[in-house]
């Protein structure tokens, strides 16, 4: 396929490597020679020194015939001019402008032109991460005191259940992962070789919980 893009900043220069490298034939155009190191010295398209809103500039790049063309200058109105006259004078099909602001989407829409509004898809994606945030992030306990660690059970701790581990006031056991699965730890669960275990850790038994884990397949790692 041939594609024709306006505009070589990281945007569109970074268009332009990923669709060569997928074998399509391309030509960047920017008013700005330097614009054109973003590409790289071993760019395999083509690069065409002038404006996208003079016709002539893109027939040198090869409008004519294009499979699709590409607008994604800094300017909203260079990149809707040059995706008009891409469509009216070369009669290219697939065309995608680059726009700012959000209300102009639908007007240019109903011209036949597609867009991205990277506004809109931004502010979306920040939604969506704001409302389904699984949990309110708090930081309710002091773990500059406490240690939250991962250890996993050696063959010599296979065998003894979460209560012979913890020691009130200094360990305590919080979850089991075994295989796949994780489980609240209850005291009379059995160990077995190869779990993982999470702890909340006094400094005072550290030394303790250490030695006990010594000879752990891989080491013990602080979570928090």
């Amino acid at each position: 396929m041939k594609y024709v893009i306006v505009g070589c900043g990281r945007v569109g220069s970074t268009l332009a490597k990923l669709l060569v490298a997928e074998g399509h034939a391309v030509t960047i155009v920017d008013e700005s020679p330097s614009a054109f190191k973003r590409l790289g010295a071993h760019f395999p398209g083509n690069v065409e020194v002038g404006t996208g809103i003079d016709s002539d500039v893109l027939k040198r790049a090869g409008a004519q015939g294009a499979d699709g063309f590409v607008a994604v200058t800094d300017g909203d109105n260079r990149n809707v001019m040059a995706a008009l006259i891409a469509q009216r004078i070369f009669g290219i099909k697939k065309i995608v402008a680059r726009i700012y602001d959000p209300p102009r989407g639908s007007l240019y829409r109903e011209l036949g032109i597609e867009t991205v509004c990277p506004t809109t898809i931004g502010a979306s994606i920040i939604r969506d991460k704001l409302m389904h945030m699984p949990y309110e992030s708090r930081p309710s306990f002091d773990f500059g005191h406490l240690a939250s660690l991962t250890v996993a059970v050696p063959e010599s701790q296979a065998g003894q259940t979460v209560g012979a581990v913890q020691q009130d006031g200094r360990i305590l056991v919080t979850a089991i992962r075994r295989s796949k699965n994780v489980m609240v730890a209850q005291r009379d669960d059995v160990l077995q070789a190869g779990d993982e275990i999470n702890a909340i850790v006094a400094p005072q038994a550290l030394a303790d919980f250490a030695a006990r884990f010594a000879s752990a397949t891989f080491p013990i790692t602080l979570t928090a």
